[in-house]
């Protein structure tokens, strides 16, 4: 099955659901790129720098190395979680119990 071609005058308005539904169905996705292809990221004015959306998730900032008390705080609290997964308990609603 073959899409049928769209002229530029029928892209004027937008695409209702079901035409876009037709549309993908109808496509053939083992179908060679055109060279004249525009990467939608150029059409969307926007790039492919995150898989989610900047308001969605922000992008991380630098690492801090923890110093001091810090450090041994957050050791001890994964030695602690090893301890009790080691021991076969579950600790995962607050308290400790046998898993």
């Amino acid at each position: 099955m073959t899409a049928a071609p769209v002229d530029e005058a029928s892209t004027s308005e937008p695409f209702t659901d079901d035409e876009l539904a037709t549309l993908a169905l109808a496509a053939d996705p083992d179908a060679p790129l055109p060279a004249d292809a525009t990467p939608v990221w150029e059409v969307l004015g926007s790039s492919p720098a995150g898989l989610l959306p900047v308001w969605y998730m922000p992008p991380s900032f630098g690492a801090r190395r923890l110093r001091g008390w810090r450090r041994r705080l957050a050791i001890l609290l994964v030695v602690a979680f090893l301890a009790i997964d080691a021991y076969g308990l579950c600790s995962t609603y607050g308290r400790v119990v046998i898993a």
